[in-house]
């Protein structure tokens, strides 16, 4: 019959070793990781599997907008690391979407620029944009910088079916928008 035996210091090592992967187990299945509250978007919506132009387009369509079928720009656009003001209310309208930007800081993105048709039966030229990572929507947004100009989500807000909402927050009709127009 043969003996093991082990020192002390073996046993306890051996000992203290298993403690420490039990408790860091135990502390990882209480409390997951989670990342910043932060940066959580405000509304969870599943933007994947953009492959292809089609898909873009349909992606658009699935919102109610008709667009020109190819797209009037590409670009690559990077996201910066930190956010200016400008930045940060451009993330708040992501956030309102279920998007966040800041989770592609420093991220090189493309921005696919689609002409929408006839958006609110007025002559003025209404775009939507999209910007996409790794087959992804991760933001975008429906603007026309014409007059005094919009911008909104994907989801097109109950008033833009009859009036425009100026930089302002003020709402003017369309037909009085257009009226005024032809008086000039």
């Amino acid at each position: 019959m043969h003996f093991y035996t082990i020192k002390a210091s073996k046993i306890k090592f051996y000992a203290v070793l298993l403690c420490s992967v039990a408790v860091l187990f135990s502390l990882t299945a209480i409390f997951p990781v989670t990342e910043n509250y932060d940066n959580v978007a405000a509304v969870a919506t599943d933007y994947g599997g953009i492959k292809t132009n089609d898909d873009r387009v349909s992606f658009l369509n699935g919102f109610g907008y008709k667009v020109n079928t190819e797209p009037s720009e590409i670009v690559e656009v990077v996201v910066p690391e930190s956010f200016d003001s400008v930045y940060e209310s451009y993330n708040e309208l992501q956030r309102a979407q279920g998007l966040n930007l800041k989770k592609y800081s420093g991220k090189k993105l493309t921005r696919y620029t689609y002409e929408l048709v006839d958006y609110d039966n007025s002559k003025r030229t209404v775009y939507a944009n999209l910007l996409v990572y790794k087959n992804k929507i991760v933001g975008g947004d429906i603007c026309s910088l014409e007059g005094e100009g919009f911008i909104h989500g994907f989801t097109r807000p109950e008033e833009t079916k009859d009036s425009v909402t100026k930089g302002n927050g003020e709402s003017i009709d369309n037909n009085q928008s257009e009226d005024n127009s032809n008086r000039e």
